[in-house]
């Protein structure tokens, strides 16, 4: 399924809003149009009342006859060029007037309500006559008995606004698409950094990750590109790891594999078979070392890429449960291995990886103690942290040696126990992913190695 481009969604939503818009500013146009056309032709109404009223103030003052008197129209005739002008002639025919006296119709046009509809009230009002509504105004003559009366039909005001808004109508539907293409090309034109940001991520070589060029971007996107570089960064140092652990895991494997090479030539070339068994044993030693570091390769690789699931931890509990699982060797090497507080201590965070951590620290402290030694673990609460103490008896490490004892593969020169060099680095990358911190200092009884481990409280 394709995705719509970032223009077309765009597009999609200013397009709308510019239509509404037009729409709503039709509306109010032909309200505002409306109302000012009426309050206009209501002020036309009064100024007629008012013509009519002087022009017929003598005739109605000195007339003794008082029946009704129409007043004749003198109609376009073919000699009269307005009378080409149909509109003209409509708009007179959509006009009427009756004057009044005491009650009687005086004179009236040619276009006036019959005697029957009677006088209207003073002001403006609004009737029905033959199906059509009709605006009429009446001015009451001060001191007589006189009236005024004007109407207009009102499908004369809705013609004229009607034709307005038409006429402005359009020219906004011939603008729209023009509206809609300007509003296209000013999206493409906006979009048009972001096209070149793309073009060049795209047309780098999966070996380029060099940051790229952010300063001639729009404050909006700096975000985005300084984030990218930040990624670019990341991965940059990511696969530099990734690359320096392979180097060293494969020298690392090649040594022990080697030494299996050459112990299976001797023992095709064995004639004794004393010397058949030393070498059998030698390569059991080297296989199991192979063993032991392919073992912790795997926990490496775990710790990286396991997904973390954080629930509520006895502390206490998990440690008590690790040591267990080292009974067998701890008896047999007859150390005096210890316990103490943190009881109630509970952490949340990922078991799994809290156990592997702990396990690799106490087989540390285990190999590098030596026989009837002492091996001392104490749970102990600080503040919002619980800090788990590990400390041995075994020959320590130097102060000027404790930040490096955490990266890969790196082994003390002054310990002959047989390693990897990877158990402190998976203990500080799974410290890392549990937000724990890890401090290397000398036991209180003043020889060994004492491992401080803080891990934030459950919450």
């Amino acid at each position: 399924m394709n995705n719509s481009t970032l223009t077309r969604k765009l597009f999609f939503r200013i397009a709308p809003v510019v239509v509404v818009t037009i729409v709503v500013i039709g509306a109010f146009a032909f309200n505002s149009a409306t109302r000012e056309i009426n309050n206009i032709y209501d002020a036309q109404l009064i100024d007629d009342a008012n013509v009519i009223w002087n022009l017929l103030r003598r005739p109605m003052e000195r007339a003794p006859d008082r029946s009704p008197k129409q007043i004749e129209d003198i109609d376009f005739n073919m000699d009269n060029q307005l009378a080409f002008n149909e509109d003209a002639d409509d708009y007179a025919d959509a006009h009427m007037f009756r004057a009044w006296a005491d009650g009687h119709i005086r004179f009236y046009s040619s276009t006036a309500f019959p005697s029957d509809v009677p006088q209207q009230k003073e002001g403006f009002t609004t009737l029905t006559y033959n199906g059509e509504e009709w605006r009429v105004y009446s001015l009451p003559i001060p001191n007589t008995t006189m009236v005024m009366e004007i109407g207009e039909k009102i499908a004369l005001r809705e013609t004229l606004v009607s034709n307005i808004v038409l006429n402005l109508f359009f020219p906004l539907l011939v603008l729209v698409p023009v509206i809609g293409f300007l509003i296209w090309l000013g999206i493409n034109s906006g979009l048009r950094t972001i096209h070149g940001l793309v073009r060049q991520i795209r047309t780098r070589s999966p070996d380029d990750l060099s940051a790229i060029p952010v300063e001639g971007l729009p404050r909006d996107l700096l975000p985005l590109g300084r984030s990218i570089n930040q990624l670019l960064e990341k991965l940059g140092h990511s696969l530099t790891l990734e690359r320096r652990f392979s180097d060293l895991a494969a020298h690392q494997l090649r040594t022990p594999q080697a030494s299996v090479k050459l112990l299976l030539q001797m023992l095709g070339n064995s004639d004794s078979e004393q010397e058949r068994q030393t070498i059998i044993a030698d390569l059991v030693a080297s296989n199991n070392r192979a063993i032991h570091l392919i073992e912790q390769l795997l926990r490496l690789a775990r710790v990286s890429h396991h997904p973390l699931n954080p629930i509520p931890v006895q502390l206490h509990h998990l440690v008590a449960s690790v040591l267990a699982e080292f009974g067998n060797i701890i008896t047999s090497r007859q150390l005096d291995v210890s316990l103490d507080g943190g009881e109630t201590a509970q952490v949340k965070t990922d078991e799994s990886l809290l156990r592997m951590m702990i396990s690799n620290l106490l087989d540390n402290a285990i190999k590098y103690t030596p026989v009837a030694g002492r091996i001392e673990v104490v749970i102990t609460s600080e503040s919002d942290l619980w800090r788990v103490s590990i400390s041995d008896s075994g020959p320590g490490i130097p102060p000027d040696e404790r930040a490096a004892v955490f990266q890969r593969f790196y082994r003390l020169d002054t310990l002959h126990t047989d390693g990897a060099g990877l158990g402190l680095a998976i203990v500080a990358d799974t410290a890392d992913r549990l937000a724990a911190t890890i401090e290397l200092s000398t036991p209180r009884w003043g020889g060994g190695l004492r491992v401080d481990l803080r891990l934030p409280k459950s919450r």
